[in-house]
């Protein structure tokens, strides 16, 4: 029975107080453990009587079920597929300059360079031109135009893979200590990385400079105007 018994719908008798005072919740919780049980083997030997029977036989301690469950429960398939690499647009190809939609350098021109296993796109501003590093896109946030850089000399090491872009886990300060930005110190960026950034930047700038207006062109950030027709705009 309920210890506080109900006057009306949701009024109990007695007090959240008395309640709690009725269960001797005062006195703390039971510290004890208790006492393990010992396990039950899965089978025991019984000897089976009878004239033709006289042998030992080994019994299931815990008998199953006589009879079925009335209802089926479903069981979840398992799933055969495996996640493949994401067949490219046919408008993105190596040197196709990609206006960005989303993220951080949203309205950027970057060029193409290559899909990586992934199939995430690696792309470049160059750097010293827009400011766009070496950074993976989702070919779902992207604009291909019908500009083309000729890449045809550039050489991207094989150390930029999916890999190279991972973020190393931080040790965790207190949450007093973040609150008030102790702890929060800026890390110098990786000599390796820059050299590789300017590596593959070099060689993409030299071919970038053979084309007039084309920095200007990568420089300068897109966006729509009041009264674009999106349907309408050729890139």
């Amino acid at each position: 029975m309920a210890r506080s018994k109900e006057i009306a719908p949701n009024v109990g008798r007695l007090s959240r107080s008395q309640v709690a005072a009725k269960r001797g919740l005062h006195k703390g919780k039971k510290t004890s453990a208790a006492p393990a049980k010992a396990e039950a083997p899965a089978h025991t030997e019984k000897t089976v009587g009878g004239k033709g029977n006289g042998e030992k036989r080994l019994v299931p301690t815990n008998k199953a079920s006589k009879y079925y469950p009335a209802e089926d429960v479903k069981k979840p398939k398992v799933s055969r597929k495996t996640v493949g690499k994401p067949a490219l647009r046919a408008s993105i190809t190596p040197g196709t300059v990609l206006i960005l939609l989303a993220g951080r350098f949203a309205g950027k021109r970057v060029v193409f360079l290559k899909q990586l296993d992934s199939g995430l796109l690696l792309v470049s501003g160059p750097f010293k031109i827009n400011g766009v590093p070496l950074r993976r896109v989702s070919q779902a946030y992207v604009i291909a135009t019908s500009t083309k850089v000729d890449i045809a000399g550039v050489s991207i090491p094989e150390t930029v893979n999916d890999a190279y872009f991972a973020k190393s886990k931080a040790a965790k300060g207190s949450k007093e200590g973040e609150f008030f930005g102790e702890g929060k110190e800026k890390k110098a960026f990786p000599e390796e990385k820059k050299s590789e950034q300017k590596a593959v930047d070099a060689a993409l700038i030299a071919s970038i400079k053979k084309v007039d207006n084309l920095a200007k062109y990568l420089k300068a950030s897109w966006g729509l105007s009041k009264g674009d027709r999106f349907h309408e705009l050729k890139f």
